[in-house]
């Protein structure tokens, strides 16, 4: 079967031992360094149709001989990164699948990805497989304890461009939904749009909220670490000023391998974060 997967869908099929003949969606490297939700995948072997929102080679694509189209829908119903213009075109060449990874628990598309990775052929029950899950189980745990025993601290997650800061409204992520499950307290974004993911923010009002820990969006479209250090409201934020930040996987591999240390970050964050004071205070 010749599969063509949007990234976040062909690297955690990966991890069960699924391999894919195109990608499209961002693979590029972060930091110079290779894409860190391509786990073991090389993805210099794939096909690529497209690395940027709206790009997706609909010739190049028909070349291959698909079998099947994956990605990730977010929200339901449209295949993330599948455009609009050219969905008839594309839904014509090949079956496809969605897996909804918004406004529901992590839990969801990990157990979806993990079914649709047996269903095309993977063994749940090989050692790679159920270490990762082991592995998961016991970071939730862990992640778990952390937040009791820091309760109180509270977690933002955040964008930003040039123009305007974002903080995220928690449930509509499946990932910031579920740790709120597991105790993490998170500032809650009020929506901005029909969308519903964030609240958009001037840069001018970046501390409407206080937070102790602070969680940043790693894609390698987000600002980097030098341009939010340039936003002088960023850097007089407290967590900032404390250097309380952590990176935040925000499209992380759906796979229990790749949200495994995910957790393990995050419950080492929220563990040894302390609350910072209040400005005023």
């Amino acid at each position: 079967m010749r599969r063509v997967d949007r990234r976040t869908s062909a690297f955690p099929l990966y991890d069960y031992g699924i391999e894919c003949d195109g990608v499209f969606g961002p693979t590029e490297p972060v930091g110079g360094k290779p894409n860190p939700q391509a786990g073991d995948m090389d993805v210099a072997k794939l096909t690529s149709l497209g690395t940027d929102w709206g790009q997706f080679n609909v010739e190049k694509y028909a070349t291959l001989g698909p079998d099947l189209l994956i990605s990730n829908m977010f929200p339901a119903p449209d295949l993330w990164y599948v455009p609009q213009e050219s969905r008839k075109k594309i839904e014509a060449l090949a079956p496809s699948v969605g897996i909804s990874v918004a406004r529901t628990s992590l839990l969801n598309p990990l157990k979806r990805t993990a079914e649709l990775a047996e269903a095309l052929g993977a063994d749940l029950k090989a050692k790679k497989v159920t270490d990762a899950r082991a592995r998961f189980d016991k970071a939730v745990e862990t992640l778990r304890a952390a937040a009791a025993a820091n309760k109180g601290l509270k977690v933002m997650a955040i964008t930003g461009d040039n123009e305007q800061f974002y903080v995220a409204v928690p449930d509509s992520y499946v990932d910031l939904n579920y740790y709120k499950d597991l105790g993490v307290e998170f500032v809650e974004g009020k929506k901005s749009d029909e969308w519903g993911f964030w609240e958009f923010l001037s840069w001018e009002n970046a501390d409407r909220y206080h937070a102790d820990l602070i969680m940043v969006d790693n894609r390698s479209s987000a600002m980097s670490a030098e341009q939010l250090a340039a936003k002088a409201t960023w850097g007089q934020l407290p967590a900032v000023a404390a250097g309380q930040t952590v990176p935040w996987a925000m499209e992380e591999r759906f796979s229990y391998a790749g949200y495994a240390p995910v957790l393990e970050r995050l419950a080492e964050a929220v563990g040894r974060r302390r609350s910072c004071p209040r400005e005023g205070l």
